[in-house]
């Protein structure tokens, strides 16, 4: 049929966001993931932070991986230990 109509089919993926706001969620996806570790345990020691704190460690942990590039990478050796 394309070609009856002198076209060409092309099938395409067009991202819902923009490039920064899907790094930047998977980012948070992983520094979620990674604080809520650290959180159970610091809770359990009778240490843990409140809601605000806890979003603001995320955000600045998912700063740090966009900055390292290592937002997908399963390795993220040396960030845990900055984690402030």
């Amino acid at each position: 049929m394309a070609a009856a109509l002198d076209c060409t089919l092309v099938c395409a993926l067009v991202p819902n966001s923009t490039l920064e706001q899907t790094v930047m969620a998977q980012a948070r996806k992983v520094a979620t993931e990674l604080l809520g570790y650290v959180g159970r345990t610091m809770a359990l020691e009778a240490q843990g932070i409140d809601d605000e704190r806890r979003r603001e460690a995320i955000d600045r942990y998912a700063r740090k991986l966009t900055d390292s590039g290592k937002v997908w990478r399963a390795e993220r050796i040396g960030l845990e230990a900055g984690l402030d």
